[in-house]
């Protein structure tokens, strides 16, 4: 733990590329590092499922035409419900990818696409983060670590991961059971079952307090959607910084 300040902006893998929001999160970080000293650690929310936070928005270098990418899923169990770091890359994705993303990405950017290894979702995006030079000097805090999640105060608003039809699953916890949401009003319900703290992750409503609980940051980077629903009543020793503004905050940096 650092002894000044602790700078911690969240986020959940948001695209094979960065979103330019996130770029612009890091930069207001690294803008109160420079005031203020201390560390900047960055919460990777890699246990959040929904397949869609990895959707990747590019814009053609040549005609400016958005197209959307997005990772490719073993199955559809997994693509639906496993968490980002349980959501493993088939084989070939890759380099069936990089041979699409010429008119998108700039040289640098294709370089770090190239290097990146990773079997999951999560793992890849941060490692092509980390080749962009996002994360240089920052400590990475990640929501699936099971030793973050043992230190982590408990919280019975949660989700937890299962074993289930071959893959672990990101089930809200519900009395009596736990629940996979089928979309709509349509849930898959599971039945009850034992589960240790290395499986819990948080929800939106107990997010900030769980994570701060290990952390213990004195100023958070928040973007314009977490500003409107962060709990900030369950941290008051934080100072909320809102992030620099950036054009085009959706689509990738590239």
């Amino acid at each position: 733990m650092s002894a000044g300040p602790v700078i911690c902006l969240g986020q959940q893998p948001c695209g094979f590329f960065p979103r330019r929001f996130l770029a612009a999160k890091f930069t207001t970080a690294r803008r109160l590092q420079a005031e203020l000293g201390g560390e900047i650690v960055f919460f990777y929310h890699d246990s959040d499922h929904d397949p869609r936070e990895t959707q990747t928005l590019l814009r053609h270098r040549r005609t400016g035409e958005l197209a959307t990418l997005n990772f490719a899923f073993e199955n559809r169990l997994q693509r639906k419900w496993s968490p980002l770091y349980r959501k493993r890359i088939p084989a070939g994705w890759q380099a069936g990818m990089l041979r699409q993303l010429g008119a998108y990405a700039s040289p640098e950017s294709l370089a770090a696409f190239t290097a990146a290894d990773g079997a999951n979702v999560a793992d890849f995006c941060l490692s092509v983060y980390g080749g962009l030079g996002l994360l240089e000097g920052i400590r990475v805090a990640r929501s699936s670590d099971p030793g973050f999640r043992r230190d982590a105060c408990a919280i019975s608003d949660c989700f937890v991961d299962l074993p289930h039809a071959g893959e672990v699953v990101r089930a809200r916890r519900v009395d009596g059971g736990f629940r996979l949401h089928e979309g709509g009003d349509a849930y898959v319900e599971l039945p009850d079952a034992s589960f240790g703290a290395e499986q819990v992750s948080p929800t939106r409503d107990t997010r900030l307090r769980w994570m701060q609980s290990v952390i213990r940051c004195t100023h958070y980077v928040a973007g314009a959607g977490e500003q409107a629903y962060l709990r900030r009543e369950d941290a008051p020793e934080i100072t909320f910084v809102p992030r620099d503004a950036i054009d085009r905050p959706e689509e990738a940096l590239v």
